[in-house]
């Protein structure tokens, strides 16, 4: 009877290896598909982006108390004091003890942003050498293990330095992954949805992660959070090698040259929209370390009030996400205004934080200022794309490396300036500054009202089109452009070489490099 029923078992089984490796075929095919592949990228982006930022904001609950626990194992220093003056010294010793593990406290949170500001400009400058997808891969390879390091570690150092691996990811990650979604989506419209989308999921992130981290630190430990955060990690990782097979057929070095990052620094337009990036997220970054505390010295605040205060802001967050994609696709000229607009409410909301007296009451302005930061972010990340593909070379790695610099520079000085701030001039004087400069900045988003107006011939590439076409790159781009003038859809794809990831080969590059780079920057108004 075995023998009998061992060959419709082989039988069976082949069959069903047959119909996996017919499904596992059919899904390969439908990966290769350069919609579905687009598709793929922004969700392996945003899953990145969300990691990164839990991975930011998930041990405020979790920090504090870790850290008085680990200072508490530590043996108790001796006393060298007569009986009069020993409750003297232990009140001291305990506010000294005090003011320490603050310090240790705001130390831990900046180390993140403050290595990812200092690698950021290194990092903008390889993604253009070689491609966002190796990137994006290393920047996920490193926040895996030191986020594996962090769940372990079980001394201040230790966390120390898993904290700073995880900026160092981070600015590979995050730099990668939103010039990644900014070469995929080159029409304006779809550029704006799909940098929108990643904003969303960024909010989620920041916003969701303190609950998410307080509740798994308190009924499973500390360990959890960060394991459940590196699987995340290692399952994106994986993703990533399956659909966009970064180390497969490498074209990179037939592709245009990016421009230096030292000169898009320099541009006064980039410098415009980085600024307005680091103003407008001062508030959060500022108030997120401090607004504990002052909830809880003012309105006796509970645990979970301090804790889910932030949770509220997400939607507005997404709405701003939203209404400002879908002004944008309608009035594009005036992605300046929206981000205009952005900073003033966020300067009304930050000034009217100190006025509020109970819970309710203060999640109003906490919800303008993510409004308002979703305006600035939706509006001004896509600009920065437009402004590298009207001035420069469409290469975006540098460019979004200065944009994640702008966010570092806010996250860096948060933990650790707004608390001396709040302890020399106090919690209203800071909530007024930060109002202020943001309203007072936000006149400066005129600068940007004309850039929309520039002419694409200022564009490196569309000089060269417009001058006839010069190589096989622009023969196809002209082709394009034509068909899309027609109402038709382009036959010349097919007779493009391109790699696996669907990136066209630039064999024009020495041509298009005798066209210097000062001849495209200069700006010329129609």
């Amino acid at each position: 009877m075995a023998s009998e029923g061992s060959p419709g078992l082989a039988k069976s089984a082949a069959v069903k290896l047959s119909e996996m490796g017919e499904r596992t075929k059919r899904l390969g095919t439908a990966m290769q598909d350069p919609h579905r592949q687009r598709r793929m990228i922004l969700v392996i982006v945003c899953i990145a982006l969300l990691l990164d930022n839990m991975l930011y904001m998930v041990i405020v609950p979790i920090i504090p108390d870790y850290l008085a626990y680990l200072e508490g194992d530590q043996p108790e220093q001796a006393h060298v004091a007569v009986n009069s003056s020993s409750s003297i010294n232990s009140t001291s010793q305990g506010k000294v003890t005090k003011d320490n593990l603050d310090v240790q406290i705001g130390v831990l949170f900046a180390s993140k942003a403050i290595l990812q500001l200092l690698v950021n400009p290194l990092s903008g400058t390889f993604i253009d050498r070689v491609g966002y997808d190796i990137p994006l891969l290393i920047g996920l390879t490193v926040m895996f293990f030191s986020t594996c390091i962090f769940a372990f570690a079980e001394n201040y150092a230790t966390l120390f330095i898993a904290r700073s691996l995880q900026g160092l990811g981070s600015a590979f990650a995050d730099t990668s992954g939103i010039a990644m979604i900014a070469d995929k989506y080159t029409e304006e419209s779809e550029r704006s949805k799909a940098l929108g989308i990643a904003l969303a999921f960024i909010s989620f992130g920041s916003l969701v992660s303190p609950p998410f981290g307080g509740i798994l630190y308190e009924f499973a430990g500390k360990r959890v959070p960060f394991i459940v955060l590196a699987c995340i990690c290692l399952i994106d990782g994986i993703l990533l090698l399956t659909v966009i097979k970064p180390f497969s057929n490498r074209t990179r070095e037939n592709m245009p040259v990016g421009t230096p990052i030292y000169r898009l620094m320099i541009d006064p337009y980039i410098a415009v929209v980085a600024g307005a990036l680091t103003t407008c997220n001062i508030p959060l970054a500022f108030l997120e370390p401090t607004i504990a505390n002052w909830m809880e010295s003012t309105m006796n605040a509970t645990k979970w009030e301090m804790g889910l205060i932030w949770l509220p802001a997400f939607f507005p967050h997404v709405l701003g996400v939203y209404i400002t994609v879908k002004l944008a696709a309608e009035y594009p000229n005036y992605q300046w205004f929206y981000g205009a607009l952005g900073m003033v409410i966020i300067g009304a909301s930050s000034c009217t934080v100190p006025a509020c007296r109970n819970f309710g009451e203060l999640i109003a302005p906490l919800c303008g200022i993510c409004f308002g930061i979703a305006l600035v972010d939706t509006a001004l990340l896509p600009t920065l794309a437009f402004l590298v593909d009207i001035r420069y070379v469409s290469v975006y790695g540098s460019v979004y490396a200065i944009a994640d610099i702008s966010y570092s520079v806010a996250y860096a000085l948060g933990p650790i300036v707004a608390g001396q701030i709040v302890h020399d001039l106090g919690f209203v004087q800071l909530n007024l500054g930060m109002g202020l400069v943001n309203v007072l900045y936000a006149p400066a988003l005129l600068f940007l009202r004309n850039v929309c107006q520039m002419k694409p011939s200022h564009s490196e590439r569309n000089v060269l089109l417009e001058e006839g076409p010069k190589g096989l790159y622009d023969t196809i781009k002209m082709e394009e452009r034509n068909s899309k003038k027609k109402g038709f859809i382009s036959s010349a794809g097919n007779c493009m070489p391109s790699d696996e990831n669907g990136i066209e080969t630039f064999k024009g590059q020495q041509t298009s490099r005798s066209f210097s780079e000062e001849d495209s920057s200069g700006p010329e108004y129609s």
